[in-house]
């Protein structure tokens, strides 16, 4: 008799399995090479082969358990254990599986990204597209353009409107603060400059026309200090050339401007800039009476008694060059005509033209003194009217306003010798000012006041203190 358990038996719902079933459920593990202790192998298979026979088969149940590391499932790696009977092994799910058979993988994506239908490529693939095919059957495909890359550095060229947009915010930087190293080292970082060298030159004089002789002055410093550097002598004559040239135009807009250009040629000559031959190549070939007058004033500065040293200064002196004693004078000059006339614009223009903005202190300092030695107060609402519409137009800063009435306040110890009562006459017209905002209130406190001297009466009763002899 054999006994049978119920879970670890795979039978048919009669208790007896078929060929079908046998099938089905792969290759039985047989045990001890026995069916119900007596029957062979060869007995069972012969059996099986015979559908009218029946055969009663006791195996266990092999049961694969999944597991959270996957070890024993198929497409892991580890190979389930399976027993091998003698006619074949099987491995169901296995041999056409497409996971890695390492049990890890190399995590990377098929052909590192850039293989299959509707991919788009390669990280990174983008960046060394030519966009030209070189495929023969891709439609885009010219066979004309198929040559070998020529690889060449190439400046690109400045338009126009971007060199001015570039050049003159420069120069007139230049014209405030007289810095030529800087202006070079800006001209030489940006790129396309280099190729329009005359232009620079052309443009610095061209500002220079609707200026004063400072900034005339200082175009000239500028053309010498470049030169050798940024600027070659090709470039200055032709920048010149180009001048010439459009001088009818240019005279239009500024009627001296043939006298300034041969003055300018003439500097340029004497600073070593410009060859002499310059003014000589024009003779005879000039049709233009306006460019024939700028080369004979240039050729007449040039053949002056030492017209080389005179040269130097042919722009004059002008702004801080000027000597300290001349433009006091001027100073008081224009106070004093404003004194006798009362014009104001006039006044104004008059300091402007001396150019030295660095030096308005001094015109608040005359001004006040004036007052003072005037002492009367038509003097006084004349002077804060003019120094009131100075303040407002901002020609004289809150700066040299402040330093100005400040040194009137340092000095008051010696203005008393000439004007006795200067301290009320000062608290009167600071007061003035003050009300009219002129003067701010920091410097309207720091306003001296007279001591006044102790009599002998004052906290004694009139009592003379008596002497005590010794």
């Amino acid at each position: 008799m054999i006994n049978h358990r119920q879970e670890d038996c795979d039978m048919t719902s009669n208790g007896v399995i078929s060929e079908e079933n046998f099938l089905q459920n792969g290759e039985v593990d047989i045990e001890n090479d026995e069916v119900n202790g007596n029957i062979g192998e060869d007995e069972m298979v012969s059996s099986i082969d015979s559908p009218s026979k029946e055969i009663r088969i006791v195996r266990k149940a092999k049961r694969f358990h999944r597991q959270n590391s996957g070890e024993g499932q198929p497409g892991n790696g580890v190979l389930p254990n399976i027993k091998q009977n003698n006619n074949k092994s099987v491995i169901l799910g296995l041999k056409n599986s497409r996971k890695s058979r390492d049990g890890l993988g190399r995590g990377l994506a098929k052909k590192g990204g850039a293989g299959g239908k509707g991919t788009w490529g390669a990280p990174g693939d983008e960046l060394f597209e030519d966009g030209s095919c070189r495929d023969a059957k891709d439609p885009n495909y010219d066979s004309d353009s198929q040559d070998e890359y020529v690889v060449d550095s190439v400046e690109p060229e400045m338009t126009q409107e971007e060199f001015m947009k570039v050049v003159e915010p420069v120069l007139l930087e230049y014209f405030e603060h007289g810095d030529t190293f800087e202006v070079e080292q800006t001209l030489r970082d940006h790129v396309g400059v280099k190729e329009k060298r005359a232009k620079v030159l052309e443009l610095a004089v061209n500002l220079a026309l609707d200026r004063k002789a400072t900034q005339r002055e200082m175009t000239s410093v500028l053309i010498s200090d470049l030169y050798g550097k940024f600027l070659l002598q090709k470039d200055i004559s032709l920048g010149f050339d180009d001048m010439l040239n459009n001088l009818a135009d240019l005279t239009i807009d500024a009627p001296d401007a043939p006298q300034i250009m041969g003055q300018f040629i003439a500097r340029a000559v004497a600073d070593d800039c410009l060859a002499p031959k310059f003014i000589s190549s024009y003779k005879g070939k000039v049709e233009c009476p306006h460019k024939q007058s700028a080369l004979d004033k240039a050729e007449l500065l040039l053949s002056r008694k030492h017209g080389i040293v005179r040269l130097d200064n042919i722009w004059g002196t002008g702004g801080g060059i000027r000597p300290v004693k001349f433009l006091i004078k001027q100073m008081v000059l224009l106070l004093k005509e404003l004194l006798s006339s009362g014009d104001i614009p006039e006044a104004t223009r008059c300091l402007q033209d001396l150019e030295v903005p660095h030096f308005h202190h001094e015109l608040v300092y005359e001004a006040t003194v004036m007052i003072l030695e005037d002492s009367t107060e038509r003097a006084a609402h004349r002077m804060c009217d003019l120094l009131k519409s100075l303040a407002q137009s901002v020609i004289i800063t809150p700066e040299q306003m402040a330093q100005g009435f400040r040194r009137v306040f340092d000095s008051m110890p010696d203005i008393c010798l000439d004007v006795p009562n200067a301290y009320s006459l000062l608290d009167r017209f600071v007061t003035m000012c003050h009300r009219e905002k002129v003067v701010s209130s920091d410097v309207f406190q720091e306003l001296p006041q007279r001591g006044r001297k102790r009599f002998v009466s004052e906290g004694d009763g009139g009592r003379i203190k008596p002497q005590v002899l010794s």
